[in-house]
């Protein structure tokens, strides 16, 4: 309980200073990293690779590890230093996370300038996409695309209604921002949504996109109840 309330204050204190990179005020519930983490568990028995961007206190990571196997290779990627201070700790003092800690390698830099070794099967992100300016929101579309393999399936998560409500209650200026990253989100979605899940329990509510290449293959995940 301790450890989770301290992730909640350093959580809240990043939102208040840094708003436009955290996005929330509370780490991400346990339902919607199961949810966004969903396609790990359909995994094959070969390697993989994955990469996580925008990890925060690393609710996803905590799920992501549990599906690691020994040949696998596990990129965390966050820009914000006290985030990854505590990845950091939390790799050294989590029995859970020092078992894989040799498939684990955590970036500090922007996504943007993230240059792997090679493609990712699966890519999970906790990047808040409406608080960014459109030029960095088609950055960080186009480097989902470049860093996920053919066939590979990519996650993200949005608060329901968000870029509704933020377009509609927003000053012009804003509102001009916002409409054009909604515009931006929803093409990508069109093109390569595979299934969205819709999550209650968290705080706020929050739909689970999937995606793939719309060039590749990539099996239908099966249909799920809310909030699992």
């Amino acid at each position: 309980m301790l450890p989770m309330l301290r992730d909640s204050a350093l959580f809240f204190r990043e939102f208040c200073s840094r708003f436009e990179t955290t996005g929330s005020i509370v780490p991400s519930s346990r339902f919607l990293a199961r949810a966004i983490t969903r396609p790990l568990s359909l995994r094959g028995p070969g390697p993989i690779r994955v990469l996580e961007c925008g990890p925060g206190t690393g609710a996803f990571t905590d799920e992501i590890v549990g599906y690691l196997k020994p040949d696998d290779v596990f990129d965390v990627v966050e820009l914000n230093s006290s985030f990854v201070r505590l990845l950091k700790r939390r790799l050294a003092g989590d029995g859970r996370w020092r078992a894989i800690r040799d498939r684990i390698a955590i970036h500090q830099l922007p996504l943007e300038k993230f240059e792997p070794c090679a493609p990712y099967d699966y890519v999970v992100s906790g990047l808040p996409h409406i608080n960014f300016s459109e030029k960095v929101v088609a950055e960080i579309l186009a480097c989902y695309l470049r860093l996920l393999k053919p066939g590979g399936t990519l996650s993200y998560f949005e608060y329901m209604y968000i870029r509704l409500i933020r377009r509609t209650i927003t000053l012009w200026i804003d509102g001009k921002r916002i409409r054009g990253v909604d515009a931006l989100m929803k093409a990508h979605l069109r093109q390569h949504r595979v299934r969205r899940d819709s999550i209650l329990l968290n705080c706020p509510p929050a739909w689970v996109q999937h995606l793939t290449q719309a060039d590749g293959s990539v099996a239908r995940l099966p249909a799920a109840a809310t909030n699992r």
